[in-house]
Parts: structure tokens; C-alpha cells; sequence
């Protein structure tokens, strides 16, 4: 779709539109799956990070016990040749585990990036293929966050899984299993403290799930306001609403703030409870142990490998709760994120589109309707329209008689809910989209221009444009001389969406992007509303030899800009009500009177 343009509505970013956006329960659901898809291509890199965090655990599985060793028979027996000996493999060991564990580190992290890498590209390219009605069900905010925020917070669960979450198993597993060889009376510390610490983190992050969803919605909404209040500042300040916008952001940007502190709170009393039991196992471990030594049933080396081990499973524990506690937001973002990547666009691509054309130029809409999702009545219906190659058709209506809603419909921005558009002979739908682009040159009702030059807005039109034919393209769009008068003529510096120049300018560029391709048809959708009555006939007069041999349909609301036309055609509440020259209308169509004598006199309509 065109930026610019919305033909299906404006909903923007509602989130109580989409399915299933209250349900908390799809997210755990959807992140496993998500994860499995686009963690497929990097099997290889997968096995070796949990090789790698499997064999850092071991070595340091390994060291409280070479340490109990060390103690009970070099410490304690004043054996400093086995002291030596024990020291130095404990230093081979940490030497191993360090190695392995930057080794995962940086392996995890080469995955968590390009799987975030991907899902911003998977996102993206689902959304170009979106039609009108897509853009405005999600939203253009919301699918901004959804591209940028919600794949950055997948990336980051991901990389502290590989970090914190997969070595945790193996830790807390042998710990348990090494913490039993060393003594196992003193191992039943572990039935209160494992599962009291597992109730704990489970509650909270219950309750952190609609908290996250929450906050993801909110930064939609922050964004929406914030897009539309830097993107309509003009308006803003004209009536003097500035007071407003920023009351509106505030409650928005509060609303935010509220959630993240209720997240907030939910994380500060995770870990509090976590040091809390792991220090009052550390103690009971020392006061039972102690006693333990005491009746000459445990050695002192066997109770500081305890002791290690115990730390070893709880910080497991630890490292598996923050990677749970993160869990929560990359489950809402990932359901987000599937949602987009599951949507069907409703404008679907033929697998074997139609590149050659029998008749180009030519225009027939046949029986057409169209009616907006959930829209009670079409905005369309019945259309029969027939533009041949070498006129010029024009089309004019009332406000909401459905002009535009047509225009997006030949370049197929949206598909008619019945009947058939053709475009040089073939339906649309059957067209491959690079041939119906090259056919139909499209100016919207709101052109938008890009972030660039002046000349990289044009090869939009056609990148293999040289400089005298974008000269050409100017000047016949009456846009020549203020481009020249810029400082660095067709290098000069256009803003995002066009800012910097006029309206009128921006439209004049917008038809120059569009002649430049010498398409067989042109669609001028209200292009000329913005210049001023010499411009508009300068440029009307100036199309003519440029558009000779193509079809031209122009949508106007001056009559002087189309009473010349070849054929007009008269839309009245989404129905054509009359077709024929300015002449013949005026004299036969009561609809099209009361447009021209509400611009001009009797007199001139007669003329």
C-alpha cells in the first residue's frame, strides 16, 4: 500500500480489535513455536551453545568436590604435595569452564541476534504485503512497535535463555546429584527449599502476565499519540490545542508509567524471596552440618562442597527465575508478533500472475462493490466504468460518493468485494504486481514523498531514470522551477513524508514520480486540488502531449479541471448516475448540474 493512503477506515492501533487480545492465556502458547520456526536455520549453532554451557556446568560441577578433596586430604592432613596437585587441576578446571562459558556467551548471543534479525524482516515483509484494510486494522503505530519493540524483547528472552536458562538444568540437576554423594541426611534441607522457591516465582509471574500485555498496549498507544502529534504539530498549534495534545500524552505516558511500576513491583519482591531462602538454606545447611561434623558424621571439606552446591542449585534457581521473569512479556510480544505473521492480506498475489496485456491502457470495472469490514453498506456498488486507451475519463461526485475508494482500486491497493476490475484486459487479481505497477501510474489523494533527494523520490517512479528525463517529468508537472530554484536542484533534501515543501509542491513531485514511468494508465486521484487555477491548467495543458496514447482517469473536484474530459462519469452514493461529455451532462444529469452551478453561473456551465 501507498503510504499516504487509507482506504479502508481509521482505526488506528486498537487493540480490542484483534482477536484474542484479552486472552492471556495464547502467549505461552504461541512463544515455543515461534521460537522452534526461526531457531531451525541455526540447529548447528544451537547444539554447540548447549554443548558448551553442558560442559562449562560440569567444570564447575566439578570444582567443589576437588575443593572437599583438597581440604580433607591436603588442608586437614598438612599434605602440601597433594595441595599442589589438587590446585593446580582446579585451575585447569576454571580455566576449561571460563573458556566454554565466553565461548556459549558469544555463540548464544550471534543466535538471540539474528533471530530478532529475522522477525523484524519476517514483520516487515508480512506488511508489505498488506492491503488498506490491513494497515488500518493493526494500525500503523502498533505495527511499528510490533516490528521494532515486541522482536527486541523475543531477542532478549532468547539470549538470556542461552545464557542463564539452559546451564540452569544441568546445575541444578548435578548439584542436587553431587549435594546427595556428599551427604544425604543433610540433603533433605533441599525438599522445603526447591519447592517453596518454585511456588514463589510461579505466583508472581502469574501475576506479571496481563501486566506486560498491558504494557505493550500502552507503548502502542504512546506511539499513536506521538506519531500524530509530531506528524499534525501545525494543526496543533493553529488551534492552539497545544495544552490538550500535551494533557492527552501525559495521561497516555502515565498510564504507561502506572503498568510498568505494577511490573516493577512484581520483580522487586521476586528477588528478595529468592535471597531470602537461599541465605536461610545457607544457615540451615551450617547448623545442621555443623552438628553433623560435630558427632563425627560429616568431614569439613564434604560440608563446604555441600555448602557449594547448595549455592550451585539455588543460583540455578535464580537464573532460571529472572529468565522467567522475563518470560511473561516475550510470551505477549511473540503472540503480537504471530499475530502479524499469521494475517492473510486480503489483496492476495497470484502464484503465476499475468505479465503481457492485450489491450494496454485499457479500464473496465464490471458490476463493481466494495464495502468496508463491518461497513452496514457498500461504499461502491454496481459500478460499470469503461476508460479506453488515448481519453481522458474524469470522475466526480459528492463527498463519500466513493471516488477515491475506486481509484485504490485499479493499482489494487484494495480488492472490490464483488465484480471485476481489468486492467489492459485482464483482471487485477490475475495481474503479477510488478506488470499492474508498471501499467497504472497512481497519484493518491494525499501523495506522500519519502525521506531523500528530490531526484530519489522520482526513481521511485523509475530507477533507471536519467536526469533530463526527470527534467522532463518536472517540467511537464509545472514542478521545474521551484526544484531548480532549490539549493542543489534535484539533490536537494526532501523530509520524511514530504514536510518541507508545500502541499502544492508535494503534488506536483507525486505527478512527476508518476510520469516519469510512462505508464499506459494514469489514475489521478484529486491530484490537482492543491495548485492554484493557472497551475492546474498550465499542467492540465502540459499532460496532454506527455499522456498521449495512455488512458488517463482523473478524479477532480473543480469542474474546470475536467469538463474538457473525453467521457465523465457522475458517482452519487457509491452508484453511477450518469455518464457523457460536460455538455451532455449538464443537459441530462440533475446530480452534475448542482455540482457545476455550485462553481459556476449558469452562463459558464453553458458555455
Amino acid at each position: 500500500m501507498l503510504p499516504g493512503t487509507n482506504p479502508v477506515g481509521s482505526r488506528q492501533g486498537c487493540q480490542a480489535d484483534f482477536p484474542g487480545a484479552e486472552d492471556d492465556s495464547r502467549g505461552a502458547g504461541l512463544l515455543i513455536p515461534l521460537l522452534r520456526e526461526h531457531l531451525r536455520p541455526y540447529r548447528r549453532l544451537l547444539i554447540a551453545v548447549v554443548a558448551l554451557q553442558f560442559g562449562s556446568t560440569l567444570a564447575a560441577l566439578y570444582l567443589p568436590t576437588l575443593n572437599a578433596d583438597l581440604i580433607d586430604k591436603g588442608i586437614v592432613a598438612g599434605d602440601t604435595g597433594h595441595i599442589m596437585r589438587v590446585g593446580a587441576v582446579m585451575l585447569g578446571v576454571t580455566a576449561i569452564q571460563m573458556l566454554a562459558a565466553i565461548a556459549a556467551v558469544y555463540v548464544g548471543a550471534r543466535i538471540a541476534m539474528s533471530v530478532g534479525r529475522d522477525l523484524r524482516a519476517g514483520v516487515f515483509g508480512r506488511v508489505q504485503t498488506f492491503s488498506g484494510e490491513e494497515i488500518a486494522r493493526f494500525g500503523a503505530p502498533s505495527l511499528i512497535t510490533r516490528t521494532t519493540n515486541d522482536a527486541g524483547q523475543v531477542q532478549a528472552f532468547l539470549l538470556l535463555a542461552f545464557t542463564m536458562a539452559v546451564p540452569a538444568p544441568v546445575s541444578a540437576i548435578g548439584g542436587i546429584a553431587l549435594a546427595l554423594h556428599q551427604d544425604v541426611p543433610l540433603s533433605s534441607v533441599l525438599l522445603v527449599v526447591l519447592p517453596l522457591l518454585v511456588l514463589s516465582v510461579a505466583v508472581i509471574i502469574r501475576a506479571m502476565r496481563p501486566l506486560f500485555r498491558q504494557m505493550q498496549v500502552g507503548i502502542d498507544s504512546v506511539n499513536r499519540i506521538l506519531r500524530e502529534q509530531i506528524t499534525g504539530v501545525r494543526v496543533i498549534r493553529a488551534f492552539v490545542r497545544d495544552e490538550h495534545e500535551s494533557d492527552r500524552f501525559s495521561r497516555a505516558n502515565a498510564d504507561l508509567r502506572e503498568v510498568s511500576l505494577g511490573t516493577g513491583r512484581l520483580l522487586a519482591m521476586m528477588f528478595p524471596i529468592v535471597l531470602l531462602v537461599v541465605n536461610a538454606a545457607s544457615v540451615s545447611v551450617l547448623w545442621f552440618g555443623g552438628h553433623r561434623i560435630d558427632d563425627g558424621g560429616m568431614q569439613l571439606g564434604a560440608l563446604t562442597a555441600f555448602l557449594s552446591y547448595l549455592m550451585q542449585i539455588l543460583f540455578a534457581v535464580m537464573m532460571a527465575t529472572f529468565t522467567l521473569s522475563q518470560m511473561p512479556r516475550a510470551e505477549v510480544c511473540a503472540e503480537r508478533i504471530t499475530e502479524v505473521l499469521a494475517t492473510e492480506a486480503t489483496v492476495v498475489v497470484p502464484t503465476d500472475g499475468v505479465t503481457s496485456m492485450p489491450t494496454p491502457g485499457g479500464l473496465e470495472l464490471r458490476g463493481v462493490d466494495f464495502r468496508f469490514p463491518g461497513a452496514e453498506q457498500a461504499v461502491l456498488h454496481g459500478v460499470d466504468l469503461t476508460a479506453v486507451r488515448g481519453g481522458v475519463t474524469a470522475i466526480v461526485g459528492g463527498t463519500g460518493s466513493g471516488k477515491s475508494t475506486l481509484c485504490t482500486l485499479i493499482p489494487r491497493l484494495v480488492d472490490p468485494s464483488a465484480g471485476a476490475v481489468l486492467v489492459g484486459g485482464v483482471n487485477a487479481r490475475e495481474l503479477d504486481p510488478a506488470a499492474l505497477a508498471r501499467a497504472v501510474g497512481y497519484v493518491p489523494q494525499r501523495p506522500f514523498l519519502f525521506s531523500g533527494t528530490v531526484a530519489t523520490n522520482l526513481a521511485f517512479g523509475r530507477p533507471d531514470a536519467t536526469e533530463d528525463e526527470m527534467w522532463a517529468a518536472l517540467t511537464t508537472a509545472q514542478a521545474a522551477d521551484f526544484v531548480r530554484a532549490m539549493p542543489t536542484g534535484l539533490q536537494s533534501p526532501i523530509a520524511q513524508g514530504g514536510s518541507n515543501v508545500s502541499g502544492g509542491q508535494r503534488q506536483r513531485l507525486a505527478i512527476a514520480r508518476a510520469l516519469i514511468a510512462r505508464p499506459d494508465l494514469y489514475v489521478f486521484d484529486d491530484a490537482f486540488s492543491a495548485l492554484d487555477n493557472a497551475t492546474d491548467a498550465a499542467l492540465r495543458a502540459a499532460l496532454v502531449p506527455w499522456t498521449a496514447g495512455a488512458t488517463v482517469l482523473i478524479v477532480a473536484q473543480r469542474v474546470g479541471t475536467i469538463r474538457n474530459a473525453d467521457r465523465i462519469v457522475v458517482l452519487d452514493g457509491g452508484a453511477v448516475v450518469g455518464t457523457g461529455t460536460h455538455e451532455e451532462l449538464v443537459a441530462g444529469c440533475g446530480c452534475y448540474t448542482e455540482i457545476v452551478l455550485s462553481q459556476l453561473s449558469a452562463e459558464e456551465a453553458a458555455r
